[in-house]
């Protein structure tokens, strides 16, 4: 059942990602993504895997994400 629940949590944040038209939106919902692959790697009993997922796309790709859209100048101002 709980495998279920990530499946909709990890299509429906995947779909917001890419659907977003905000860039900032999009790097949240894939760091959401990502936190939730790491949890289904958890339950199929790969922490090894999970830990490195969470760590490296959630975290450490997310940041880069960020730093580069806030060196950016948007569109808006």
């Amino acid at each position: 059942m709980i495998y279920y629940i990530l499946l909709i949590v990890l299509v429906l944040f995947a779909y917001l990602a890419v659907r977003s038209r905000d860039l900032l939106f999009s790097v949240i919902f894939l760091s959401v993504t990502s936190l939730s692959t790491a949890l289904l790697f958890f339950l199929l009993q790969a922490p090894d895997i999970a830990m490195t997922e969470a760590a490296v796309n959630a975290g450490i790709v997310t940041l880069i994400y960020i730093i580069a859209i806030k060196k950016t100048r948007r569109l808006e101002e």
